[in-house]
């Protein structure tokens, strides 16, 4: 998940996951795989960044492996 900030400030969390594709129109259009799309503050290089952070994040964790999740994999 990414924070990002809406234009009207708010602060919205993105499943970075979901990340179909992001545009510069000049502002910054993040669409997902669901269709839905989202203008934000942030620019199309740092949305990238927060992207990249989280998948990193996210693979530092062990992977469980087998069929009785106590053997994990790092």
């Amino acid at each position: 998940m990414i924070k990002v900030t809406k234009l009207n400030g708010s602060e919205l969390v993105v499943n970075a996951d979901l990340i179909e594709f992001i545009e510069s129109t000049p502002d910054t259009l993040i669409s997902l795989t669901t269709g839905r799309k989202i203008m934000v503050l942030e620019d199309p290089d740092h949305v990238i960044e927060l992207a990249v952070a989280f998948r990193n994040k996210a693979r530092a964790y062990p992977v469980p492996v087998g069929g009785n999740g106590s053997v994990f994999e790092g």
